[in-house]
């Protein structure tokens, strides 16, 4: 599959409620129509991770890949895509300037305890019709 052109792609855990909500949010907020998803166990987050040399055992939470660019993780990726959101949420990337193993400790906690805080799919869930086209695989 070819990438869209001038897209970032971001990289989410399907099975988690906390995840799946994000996306929306992040959806929501895209007045730019700059992001695509796909879930991080889908072959092509698959693909995608292992190019980069992605270690998913590791990073199972979020990736933000601009591609032919860069790739983010963890806490640097979720305020790369704030930067980029409709409201206030762009204010949030000034917390890129602090430490980023800081930033990735609490992001740490967070992905560590997402299941039992905000509850675990049995599958990913299908996107609605209006969102479908930000998906690149389900």
């Amino acid at each position: 599959m070819d990438l869209p052109k001038g897209k970032q792609i971001v990289l989410f855990d399907g099975v988690c409620n906390f995840c799946n909500d994000s996306v929306r949010f992040i959806i929501k907020r895209d007045q730019n129509d700059l992001f695509r998803f796909a879930s991080l166990q889908s072959n092509l987050g698959k693909k995608l991770t292992q190019e980069r040399n992605i270690d998913t055992s590791k990073i199972d939470s979020i990736v933000l890949i601009d591609p032919g660019k860069a790739y983010y993780l963890k806490s640097t990726a979720a305020l790369e895509i704030s930067k980029k959101l409709s409201g206030i949420w762009p204010v949030l990337g000034i917390f890129l300037h602090l430490p980023e193993g800081l930033r990735n400790w609490i992001y740490d906690i967070i992905a560590k305890n997402r299941y039992q805080w905000f509850g675990k799919m049995e599958a990913c869930p299908m996107p609605t019709t209006e969102e479908r086209e930000k998906f690149l695989a389900t």
